[in-house]
């Protein structure tokens, strides 16, 4: 009789199904920390460079395209605004996968599957409350620091003077601003940080840090950085228990409507 043979198959990655290289002890060959390590610093260098570089571009290219004066009226404040976020989204999101050759992120990726449901809108005045009470405690604790204005009024780039001033800002700082910024943040930012920082606890834990603190970052001012901190905590937990941007879209949409009708309507600045 012949031998039972049994052809044994080589262990396979389940995203490529190639051959898993393997290492003395039969595990899987790591990837160095300091490779981990860079990856995560490019990634959190690359959004702040796109999005600071493409800001200069526009509003200097609309400078000299249409002069100073033109550029400060409120609808042409719109069109840079617009121009500033599309531009950025699309370079951050497409660029790795044009020119790096990088997989295309799908819907799911950017938390974007599906469409919103009755508990991403239940969540988002929730995650409000939250967002308030997390921003309160931060602005008290920073307040004890001489460096910290809690009172610095937030340069929007708006000067408004009636009601279709109004409407055009209120697009672009209520709408497009939330959207665009919870795409790239919560969105695309957040799953790649998720997904190349080894450990679920470590990569929950310094995921929406270093998300959060870069958003600050990029807002300019220590009182604003400090509350949009304190929102992206919670934008980031809303995109962890729901697995989608629709709650925090939500949520960052009525934040900004609610300062805009602060500093427009009632003239608290």
């Amino acid at each position: 009789m012949k031998p039972n043979m049994t052809t044994q198959k080589k262990p396979t990655n389940k995203l490529t199904d190639k051959p898993t290289k393997k290492v003395a002890g039969n595990k899987q060959r790591k990837t160095p920390f300091w490779r981990q390590a860079l990856t995560i610093v490019i990634l959190l260098v690359w959004v702040a460079a796109v999005m600071i570089a493409v800001q200069y571009v526009i509003v200097f290219g609309l400078y000299f395209l249409i002069g100073r004066e033109r550029l400060t009226q409120p609808v042409w404040t719109t069109v840079a605004n617009a121009l500033i976020y599309s531009i950025a989204t699309f370079l951050i999101i497409w660029i790795p996968v044009k020119f790096l050759k990088k997989q295309r992120p799908t819907r799911t990726d950017l938390g974007l599957q599906g469409l919103p449901t009755w508990a991403d809108i239940g969540l988002a005045p929730a995650g409000l409350i939250v967002y308030l009470v997390l921003a309160t405690i931060l602005i008290a604790i920073f307040s004890n620091f001489p460096f910290f204005d809690a009172s610095q009024a937030q340069e929007l780039g708006y000067n408004l003077i009636d009601g279709f001033d109004r409407l055009v800002a209120f697009f672009a700082l209520c709408i497009i601003a939330p959207i665009a910024e919870e795409i790239v943040f919560r969105g695309w930012l957040y799953a790649k940080l998720r997904s190349k920082i080894p450990g679920k606890r470590l990569s929950l834990i310094l995921s929406i840090l270093l998300v959060s603190i870069l958003f600050g970052i990029l807002h300019g001012q220590w009182n604003v950085g400090v509350n949009v901190f304190a929102m992206s905590i919670v934008l980031c937990a809303l995109r962890e228990i729901t697995g989608t941007i629709y709650s925090g879209i939500l949520l960052h949409i009525i934040k900004n409507t609610i300062a805009f009708a602060l500093v427009y309507i009632v003239g608290i600045s």
